[in-house]
């Protein structure tokens, strides 16, 4: 009986957790990414939104490096979507990696005032305030993946070792 309870759990998390980042919950690593849709993560069966196509184009261009051209499109995003959590992990993404740290905030949180279990703003944030020699508050974004990655996640992972690299005097340069 106990293993079918924890069969059933392990189910339930993995389906909320890829249906999560699916709707723009995750984010992580590499390019930028901040997931697809909007504010879709606080429910696994809510059918998320189409995409929209500034979205898309914005996210290329932050792949490709082109923070400064992506922000009119993130920014037309959000102007139509003024609940899209995405657009602004997106926005603050685009600002610390030209070098903007400080400005980046505003950004994340504001994506974390729309959807406060967005792990992709939480991971991001708290490679801002390394950047800004925070690292109270880096760790307390931290403290709140563990929180909220049940079974881990590529977020959790990447801030840990981004607090591991601070702490050891490599400083985070973007």
């Amino acid at each position: 009986m106990r293993s079918i309870f924890l069969v059933t759990v392990a189910v339930l998390g993995v389906g909320f957790s890829s249906a999560s980042f699916a709707a723009g919950g995750g984010g992580g690593g590499g390019g930028g990414g901040g997931g697809g849709g909007s504010d879709t993560s606080s429910s696994a069966f809510q059918q998320s939104k189409p995409v929209d196509p500034s979205f898309v184009r914005a996210k290329a261009m932050i792949e490709a490096r082109d923070y400064k051209g992506a922000m009119p499109l993130l920014q037309q995003v959000a102007a139509k979507d003024p609940r899209n959590a995405d657009a602004y992990n997106l926005m603050g993404y685009a600002v610390r990696s030209s070098g903007d740290p400080n400005g980046s905030l505003q950004y994340y949180q504001q994506a974390l005032a729309i959807d406060p279990r967005h792990i992709g703003a939480h991971e991001y944030i708290g490679e801002a305030y390394l950047m800004l020699n925070r690292l109270a508050e880096a760790e307390q974004h931290l403290a709140r993946l563990d929180s909220l990655c049940l079974f881990g996640c590529t977020e959790h992972r990447m801030l840990k070792a981004a607090i591991a690299n601070y702490k050891s005097a490599k400083r985070p340069t973007n």
